[in-house]
């Protein structure tokens, strides 16, 4: 197996998530909703991207600890299938959807928040089927069982 392109993404996920965004804040400016969402669910939202974000940084530092690379374009070297990786397959893109999330809430962007759904979307077909199919040649049973055993998003 050549692995010198890991999983062969070409578009990396956190441009794909930031595209969607912009686009939900430009249906904002031409189809603007007014609606204005409680001071508490406001900030909620801002809870819900601070922890997003935290949870980006601890896995970031966990695939430097581990020594595999993070970005899906790169080789991976071992499946890690403890931590946050017990309970889902994809915890970063997760971790990408709270922050339009938690901005659309913090902001009353309601095109910010459903820009989540194209997003994930996109990603599943230009990352997650790529890297699954990527990560079933090199690991074999290994990820199998894994996959078998942890769900794709929650």
């Amino acid at each position: 197996m050549d692995d010198a392109k890991g999983a062969g993404v070409r578009i990396p996920p956190p441009v794909v998530f930031i595209f969607f965004m912009f686009c939900g804040l430009g249906l904002g400016f031409s189809y603007p909703i007014a609606i204005h969402f409680p001071v508490a669910l406001a900030y909620t939202g801002v809870a819900l991207s601070i922890f997003g974000l935290m949870v980006l940084l601890h896995l970031a530092t966990l695939f430097k600890r581990v020594k595999t690379n993070i970005e899906p374009w790169k080789p991976t070297s071992r499946i890690i299938s403890t931590g946050i990786y017990a309970y889902s397959r994809n915890p970063i893109y997760l971790a990408f959807c709270t922050i339009p999330l938690g901005g659309g809430l913090f902001f009353s962007h309601i095109w910010l928040m459903l820009s989540v759904i194209p997003a994930c979307i996109s990603v599943y077909y230009l990352a997650i089927r790529p890297e699954e199919a990527y990560l079933t040649e090199k690991f074999g049973d290994e990820y199998l069982a894994y996959r078998s055993r942890v769900r794709r998003w929650l």
